[in-house]
């Protein structure tokens, strides 16, 4: 399980075989080592040195979070996921043309699943019916002529696949808008930061993806700092920006669902000089939700796995991508 402290003032402890989390009001919770697979904290928790060696021992991931939600640091084990071959040959892949084949693979299948989402909005109201299938169609033929990009070299094709992504979302962004009610309404994608509820929310959920992602990779023994697509920028985990694209779909319509809902409150969000940032009762909705439906079964490459097992075999099939390449 992941584990998400988000409550400020909390204390994580150590306590004959559990994770002991102590509210600076409220009852303590305990929790089993065995059952966590990550834990996330936020900026206002205390954790004994304790917490970190149990952690090692036992595999577990420390990601500590930004208003986000987005790691900003991250506590492992001293031991590297599986063994450097992989790592050796995932830079050698990212430097040859192969990789033009899987960062096209990657980006269909993002807008694939945006079309997906905008499909499944007509599904609960016929009302826009119209707007959603002609959104449909133009993500399809987007997603066509992102699959019929040349092969040559990253440099060449890389600003016209950004225009083609960039186009996509546009569309799918303003369908989305429009198919919520009308007190939800944005006015396009706003990151950092958020200027209405929407965003927020959404921004949130996509910090708690990298973080999903970012671990998957690393536990496959991939180095998340090497780029394909994303290139390398100065200590960032460019390789999670490619991969994350793929499952976006996922937590957008996760988003999207609670917002169609009506379940979402301007309570749930803190508002300094017109940005919205997603406060500890819109988190703890959120937080819960995602894990609900990361965990639910699902099928994905012909699979029935929960969504947490599909993200992380695909860390892995990416891995004997990297290690298998000649």
């Amino acid at each position: 399980m992941q584990l998400y402290i988000n409550k400020p003032g909390c204390t994580i402890k150590v306590r004959d075989g559990f994770f002991v989390i102590r509210p600076y009001e409220g009852e303590e919770q305990r929790v089993p080592l065995g059952k966590v697979e990550t834990l996330f904290i936020n900026r206002a928790t205390r954790l004994t040195a304790e917490v970190v060696f149990v952690a090692a021992e036992f595999d577990i991931d420390v990601l500590f979070t930004d208003r986000n939600g987005q790691p900003v640091a991250r506590l492992f084990g001293n031991k590297f996921g599986s063994i450097s071959t992989i790592r050796k040959q995932q830079l050698a892949f990212s430097q040859s043309s192969a990789c033009i084949g899987w960062v096209l693979e990657v980006l269909a299948e993002k807008v694939d699943g945006q079309a997906a989402v905008v499909t499944l909005l007509s599904k609960y109201d016929r009302s826009n019916e119209h707007e959603v299938q002609a959104t449909a169609n133009k993500l399809e033929a987007l997603r066509l002529r992102i699959l019929d990009t040349p092969l040559l070299t990253m440099e060449e094709v890389a600003p016209g696949l950004r225009a083609l992504e960039a186009g996509a979302a546009k569309a799918y962004w303003q369908c989305v808008s429009g198919a919520l009610p009308p007190q939800y309404a944005f006015n396009g994608r706003s990151r950092r930061p958020a200027t209405d509820m929407f965003n927020a929310m959404l921004n949130y959920s996509y910090g708690i993806l990298y973080g999903k992602v970012e671990t998957a990779l690393i536990r496959a023994g991939i180095d998340p700092y090497i780029g394909i697509f994303h290139r390398d920028e100065h200590n960032r985990p460019v390789l999670v920006y490619d991969v994350v694209e793929r499952f976006r779909p996922w937590t957008d319509f996760v988003v999207i669902s609670l917002f169609r809902q009506e379940v979402v409150f301007v309570e749930f969000f803190d508002v300094e000089d017109g940005a919205f940032w997603l406060n500890e009762s819109g988190k703890r909705i959120l937080i819960q939700t995602l894990h609900d439906y990361f965990e639910e079964v699902t099928r994905f490459n012909n699979l029935d796995r929960s969504r947490n097992t599909h993200l992380e075999l695909y860390a892995y099939s990416l891995a004997a991508l990297f290690k298998s390449f000649k």
